[in-house]
């Protein structure tokens, strides 16, 4: 691990957990004594430091903007009601997440539901239950759903999820600006509202936009935002009346790799302050309501992913260190979600924080592929089997966007830690069982 990559890490633990006889703690808690507890590979979710993120997050938008928790970043349930009893609304991808967002205690009108392939069997669950706003991707969707609001006797709150243009684009991963699967081209606006407006079973009320993912520079939320606000007014004028609601989308990014820096709460602070003046002076957009719906930065500095170590081996002049984890429970941080250039996730050692000498190595899963490696280059003191090495910001993306199939190996704890005590809310699987439940035939 080069020096800019420890550094990261060693700000991240600054941050967000504490070393106590050289050993890593987070809420309070020895992680070696909750891996004890629970079996590794394991989860662990310090939630004091979601509510700390939710409460800077808020501050820094000084009202703009409501806050809905993207389910799809981490849909534990016990995640999703920490966010909900937080006063946070919840945007969801598909049926199941709606499932758990209602399990979790939240207002159907608290809910958006957004995606590309969205069934029908989705539709009329969330038409049936009640759902804040639906929002439409596709000429065809809007036919079906037109179909199937008119069987079900509601008149459901719709709005355009908007592929806007490039101008508005950025992210490590951007999600609009070209040819895509979601929602509908900007320049297509006049189009689709006229669409929809001919169509007495839906009410149109809302637009929706979502430009890219992981971005780190307030600047280019800003801009995007801003452009958000256009989209709007542009809508309003052609539908002749105010929207209700202006879903700005997530995006905010949290520094994973070396050189990264966390995004600036303080300028994104100074664009707010400029966007609400441009808001309250804008007549076509008076009494929208603002909603952004970030994930990952609320939840992934909360969560760690410790795994045990296995063995320790030296082949041709490389050190591997191999673990009872990998790519089969955190696809991300093997850099096989979408990253083009594999970089390592903040990689550090569960106990011996205080050594003062290293060894390059990589650190490996327990699966057949070389595919299975969540640290290419890192620095890690001399471990031995039972030493725990511990992967940070693994909060959002990691065991759902992961093959937890892969291999058969048993899926991990999922742990939270709150107010110094921790709970088990997945257990740990199991590969033994009996014979006859087997699938041997």
């Amino acid at each position: 691990m080069a020096e800019p990559s420890r550094a990261l890490a060693c700000d991240l633990i600054s941050e967000n957990f504490s070393i106590v006889s050289e050993t890593l703690h987070i809420g309070g808690l020895s992680v070696p004594d909750l891996a004890r507890r629970f079996g590794t590979p394991l989860f662990i979710y310090d939630l004091s430091i979601a509510r700390s993120k939710l409460a800077q997050l808020r501050s820094a938008l000084q009202g703009f903007a409501d806050v809905f928790y993207s389910v799809k970043a981490n849909p534990n349930q016990e995640v999703i009601r920490f966010f909900v009893n937080e006063g946070a609304g919840l945007e969801i991808a598909s049926g199941a997440e709606y499932l758990r967002a209602r399990a979790a205690g939240c207002p159907p009108g608290r809910i958006f539901f957004a995606g590309p392939g969205k069934t029908d069997e989705e539709l009329r669950l969330v038409l049936r239950e009640g759902i804040g706003e639906i929002h439409l991707e596709s000429f065809e969707e809007i036919d079906r759903l037109d179909v199937l609001a008119r069987a079900e006797g509601v008149r459901p709150h719709v709005g355009l999820r908007i592929n806007p243009e490039m101008s508005a684009q950025g992210g490590a991963m951007r999600m609009g600006g070209r040819a895509a699967p979601f929602g509908f081209d900007e320049e297509l606006l006049p189009e689709v509202v006229a669409e929809i407006e001919k169509r007495p079973s839906l009410h149109l009320q809302g637009v929706h936009l979502y430009s890219g993912t992981q971005i780190l520079d307030a600047d280019t939320l800003a801009r995007q935002w801003r452009h958000g606000l256009h989209v709007a007014r542009k809508m309003a004028g052609l539908r002749g009346r105010p929207l209700t609601t202006l879903d700005l989308g997530g995006g905010l990014g949290i520094p994973y790799f070396a050189g990264d820096r966390s995004l600036c709460l303080e300028s994104l602070q100074g664009h707010v302050a400029e966007l609400r003046a441009e808001l309250a002076a804008t007549e076509e957009l008076q009494g929208t309501s603002i909603v952004i719906e970030p994930g990952r930065y609320l939840i992934g500095p909360a969560g760690i992913y410790v795994c045990g170590v296995q063995s320790w081996k030296v082949s041709r002049g490389s050190t591997f260190v191999v673990t009872d984890g990998g790519m089969h429970h955190h696809l991300a941080a093997s850099g096989n979600l979408g990253q083009f250039v594999k970089r390592d996730y903040p990689v550090v050692p569960a106990t011996n924080l205080a050594a003062n000498e290293f060894v390059q190595c990589s650190v490996v899963g327990p699966l057949c592929t070389p595919l299975d490696t969540i640290g290419r280059d890192v620095a890690l003191p001399r471990m031995d089997r039972g030493d725990l090495v511990v992967v940070l910001q693994s909060g959002a993306y990691a065991l759902s966007a992961s093959p937890n199939g892969f291999l058969s190996h048993p899926t991990p704890a999922e742990v939270i830690v709150e107010g110094g005590a921790a709970r088990e809310v997945r257990p740990r699987g199991s590969f033994s069982a009996p014979l006859s439940q087997l699938p041997l035939a």
